[in-house]
């Protein structure tokens, strides 16, 4: 049972991609400006929450350095990669559209590996039954992640139909680029059966490094415009949603 519950939550992030990546079947223009905000808001509040969850039993020590290698993880990763923001916002310079589109699947990619090793870290943990980590919170963590997938997987699909690709690759291009997930996902499950010890540093390695997501990416996103009270309120809906499901799967 509990092995089932593990392979399904690897999954569920990737369900999120395909499920953005459908859009093109079904849209002709991009997401709604408050459509994105409330996803975007939604899902900071959830990975907050499960970010708490995560490192929330743990000592001071392993929750103070493990949170820390998580944040400074993904300062590198930003550095070295393109940021998803910015490759989706660069309209200008010598490269063509194509170029920046095929830049911004690179950045969804790479930036979905790191989400896919925090998924394997809190399902490991979940699995090792020392109590640090809830079936509720690895849920809370993994439909955080799945919410933010979503326009991810429509900014990757839908301009490469308007590219003129076939909805068809253009749906299956966008899937790809969160297959990457579930992959390392279960790599880290295995790897982290092996050195249960450093479980509390990995738990906290996953915090710190979605509590990053959130104030880099999902925060200023929600945010963005004017009238962005319903980012807000999705986020307070979705953190409520969030704690509340942990303390009711315990």
């Amino acid at each position: 049972m509990e092995i089932s519950t593990v392979l399904f939550g690897l999954l569920i992030p990737f369900i999120g991609t395909s499920a953005g990546a459908a859009c093109v079947f079904f849209l002709r223009k991009d997401l709604k400006l408050s459509v994105e905000r409330m996803l975007n808001g939604f899902a900071a509040g959830v990975m907050v929450a499960a970010s708490i969850c995560a490192k929330g039993r743990l000592a001071f020590l392993p929750a103070f350095l493990g949170f820390w290698i998580g944040i400074a993880f993904m300062l590198l990763l930003d550095h070295i990669i393109p940021h998803l923001h910015r490759a989706v916002n660069q309209t200008e310079g010598p490269k063509s559209h194509l170029a920046r589109i095929t830049m911004m699947v690179l950045a969804v990619t790479l930036h979905n590996i790191p989400e896919g090793m925090a998924v394997g870290v809190v399902y490991a943990g979940f699995l090792s039954g020392s109590g640090m980590i809830s079936a509720g919170g690895a849920l809370a963590l993994t439909l955080g992640i799945a919410i933010q997938n979503f326009p991810e997987g429509a900014i990757i699909s839908m301009p490469l139909y308007a590219e003129g690709k076939s909805k068809g690759k253009s749906f299956w291009l966008g899937v790809l680029s969160g297959a990457v997930e579930p992959v390392f996902g279960a790599l880290t499950v295995l790897l982290v059966g092996l050195i249960v010890p450093a479980m509390p540093y990995l738990l906290s390695f996953a915090a710190g490094a979605m509590l990053y997501v959130v104030v880099e990416e999902l925060i200023p996103e929600m945010s963005a415009g004017e009238h962005s009270n319903i980012g807000v309120i999705a986020f307070a809906f979705g953190f409520s949603l969030m704690m509340a499901l942990d303390v009711a799967l315990g």
